[in-house]
């Protein structure tokens, strides 16, 4: 049988995003990486409700040069110990490589599922940013919206938007508990 899952963007949703020019930036040292204060608790709560948890990121600097794959690799082997994530996802590659992975393409989520044998139908998307949730949208899940106060306007509507990572585990355990 299919589990349901939660798939959740890294920067600005699990960690620490620091924002420059309008737009969240992303760590390029393992020990610059900082979980959010809440993400624990929110994981544990997901957990706790029976979905699977996939951290999904785009991490364009791999192809740009500008970070170090054993930093990146150093990163999500952190989040899953500290929050108990069965899995995380990376695409490496940057716009120009027009790659079926890289948000907001759904190829992240897809694959995770196929995996993971996840129930797409069941599952929720997290994010902070428009490609986020056209992930989500484009893989037929449910969207939670983090509004961060970006400079960037969304382009699909989300299922929910939400202040963090805590509140978006709290409305998605009450949706499963009103199906």
């Amino acid at each position: 049988m299919s589990a349901a899952a939660v798939f959740l963007d890294r920067d600005g949703v699990l960690t620490e995003a620091p924002v420059l020019a309008g737009r969240p930036q992303s760590p390029r040292l393992a020990s610059e990486l900082v979980i959010l204060a809440g993400a624990a608790g929110a994981c544990a709560t997901l957990r706790d409700a029976g979905f699977r948890l996939v951290c999904i990121t785009n991490q364009p600097e791999i192809a740009r040069g500008g970070l170090d794959p054993r930093e990146l690799e150093a990163m999500g082997a952190m989040l899953e110990r500290e929050l108990g994530l069965d899995e995380v996802v990376v695409c490496p590659h940057d716009d120009a490589d027009c790659c079926e992975c890289r948000k907001p393409g759904p190829g992240m989520i897809l694959a995770a599922a196929e995996r993971l044998d996840i129930d797409l139908a069941a599952s929720f998307t997290v994010g902070d940013r428009w490609r986020d949730i056209d992930a989500g949208s484009a893989a037929r899940t449910r969207t939670v919206f983090i509004d961060r106060g970006y400079d960037e306007p969304l382009r699909a509507q989300p299922d929910v938007v939400v202040g963090g990572v805590e509140e978006a585990a709290g409305w998605i355990v009450e949706q499963t508990r009103q199906r």
